[in-house]
């Protein structure tokens, strides 16, 4: 799953109806995102747990790419092992 598939949230539900019937919501969500409205809204998103990993790989490859990309224009020191 990649972060455009993530982020085309096509599943809503009222906060109404997660206070009410919470264990159907996280069923719907464990494949799904879905965002909490309130008052038509959104309040909250809820992700699956897999798609709430890839972002935070898709983070943290963005933050090592930015050290890289800061270590490669620095000084080179030889070393021998």
């Amino acid at each position: 799953m990649n972060i455009s598939d993530i982020l085309r949230i096509k599943t809503t539900v009222c906060i109404t109806e997660l206070r009410r019937n919470p264990g159907e919501i996280i069923k719907i969500v464990e494949n799904l995102p879905a965002v909490i409205l309130s008052r038509n809204k959104p309040k909250a998103y809820l992700l699956p747990a897999k798609s709430y990993k890839t972002l935070l790989d898709l983070i943290d490859d963005v933050s090592l790419i930015k050290t890289i990309k800061t270590r490669k224009s620095g000084k080179t020191i030889k070393v021998k092992i």
